[in-house]
């Protein structure tokens, strides 16, 4: 990929719009936006300027505000010039193409960042952190994404690296001024000193359970016996009628999926069918695909009927659902049961609007029989009870949540991979220290763990891996 030349794309999204922005990066971007906007005025840097978009022959386009951003103070540290024309995709590509007749080329996707890393504005931590923005579903995303954008992760492994610079320092001094009396540091300060390094370092790629999360999502799929209100369940998780309930069972044949923001975490939740002996060969398929759900999901929630009370079908079921994966159970219909529930979930049986009495059932226990989870106590009908089940659905996959929100974390599998290594390079340094291998053996296994820090930043890097980051960037950014 040529970075010398000018490049141009459509930096705003497909469709139409009040508002399209072309963006062009390089030593002619300017030259080439002074041939396709006609202005009044000589173009001025930091300075928008309303002008006429015009073809080969002077005839006026569109009316456009064009802005240019001098290099280095730009995102790629080129001169970028930005055309804002009205969001039409024919005059947007008739922008494009009259760039690239003035001599542009047609960026590669992420190529404008890539620039920007090339040139020194992002390290590549930051870079990988401009895809996450773009992506992000849940402002907490975008949050987090901006904060790795100011550099959050660099800052992390900065005094994490000195140290390990400093040992590595030592090291060679001893080495190479031997003969002139410079000390040679003892096994325990070496020891204490990879520890120093490794202790950070570990928690913080440890950290990549939580980033993980964040920057994907969970899935949760939802499943029980028909006619245990699944589907209304569901409804009142996403806060709107998603899912066609009615009284007859077995209503759900195929599976119903929606996402929602749950404190910033987008979480997939799955409505599958009731799981029973099928009556059908469409049940049958429903049923099956609910246990694909079960299987596939990060979360299974097993919804019980606090009127009917556990059924030997449900501890089948229950069962089934603590093999695959972590299961949060659930008592739904707590409000026909007329018992009350003081408990974790802090529930009691509530009658309906008029404040008539719940209907009587049959008492639900705080822990199922066989089964050491603890159940938590809903109404879908009148909502009692959902607000805690939102929270212990994070807290059954992320223990400790609020704990990670506002420090830095890893959100990015390729980093957590290279802190492994690290990880593993400094384990090795450890065994050399106590098998008595000498110094320069020892700095080799050292050095093998400052190069996967270094490539996280991108000061060590291969042209492989900025091929597989920034293919993964939209045009235009």
């Amino acid at each position: 990929m040529h970075t010398d030349d000018t490049i141009v794309a459509i930096s705003t999204p497909p469709g139409r719009g009040g508002i399209g922005v072309v963006r062009l990066s390089g030593s002619q971007a300017v030259a080439i936006a002074g041939a396709l906007v006609r202005t009044t005025a000589d173009a001025e840097p930091w300075r928008a300027r309303l002008g006429e978009l015009v073809d080969e022959a002077g005839e006026v386009v569109d009316e456009v505000v064009a802005t240019w951003f001098r290099a280095p103070h730009s995102y790629t540290a080129e001169d970028v010039v930005e055309v804002s024309c009205h969001g039409s995709p024919v005059v947007l590509r008739f922008v494009v193409e009259r760039a690239l007749a003035l001599g542009a080329r047609l960026a590669e996707p992420g190529e404008f960042t890539l620039r920007a890393f090339l040139n020194g504005r992002l390290d590549l931590a930051q870079a990988e952190a401009v895809r996450d923005l773009v992506e992000a579903q849940t402002v907490y995303q975008a949050r987090v994404a901006a904060r790795q954008v100011a550099g959050a992760v660099a800052r992390k492994l900065a005094p994490i690296k000195k140290q390990l610079v400093d040992l590595i320092a030592l090291l060679e001094a001893g080495i190479d001024f031997a003969e002139d009396d410079v000390s040679v540091l003892p096994d325990a300060r070496i020891l204490e000193s990879i520890e120093g390094v490794r202790a950070p370092l570990a928690a913080f790629a440890s950290s990549f359970r939580y980033g993980r999360v964040v920057q994907a999502g969970l899935s949760l799929a939802i499943v029980g016996r028909p006619n245990v209100g699944k589907s209304s369940l569901f409804n009142r998780l996403v806060e709107r009628e998603r899912a066609i309930v009615t009284a007859a069972p077995g209503t759900t044949r195929d599976l119903v999926s929606e996402t929602i923001n749950l404190e910033g975490i987008p979480l997939r939740l799955v409505d599958t069918a009731g799981i029973r002996e099928a009556r059908d060969e469409a049940e049958s398929l429903g049923v099956q695909k609910s246990f694909e759900a079960l299987a596939d999901s990060d979360l299974t929630l097993v919804v019980l009927d606090a009127a009917a009370g556990l059924l030997p079908a449900d501890q089948e079921l229950i069962e089934q659902s603590r093999k695959a994966g972590p299961t949060l159970l659930v008592w739904n219909k707590v409000d026909l049961s007329g018992t009350g529930f003081p408990g974790s979930a802090g529930v009691s049986p509530a009658g309906d609007a008029a404040g008539t009495a719940a209907l009587p059932g049959k008492p639900v226990p705080d822990n199922l029989e066989g089964c050491a989870t603890e159940a938590w106590r809903v109404s879908a009908l009148t909502g009692e009870g959902i607000p805690a089940l939102r929270r212990a659905i994070l807290d059954s996959v992320l223990p400790g949540l609020d704990g990670s929100r506002e420090t830095a974390f890893l959100t990015n599998i390729r980093h957590e991979q290279l802190l492994r290594e690290a990880l593993a390079a400094l384990d090795t340094a450890r065994g050399a220290v106590q098998a008595a291998v000498p110094h320069e053996m020892l700095l080799l296994d050292l050095y093998n763990a400052l190069r996967p820090l270094d490539m996280i930043t991108g000061q060590t890097t291969v042209d492989d891996v900025l091929d597989r980051i920034f293919s993964q960037f939209c045009v235009g950014k």
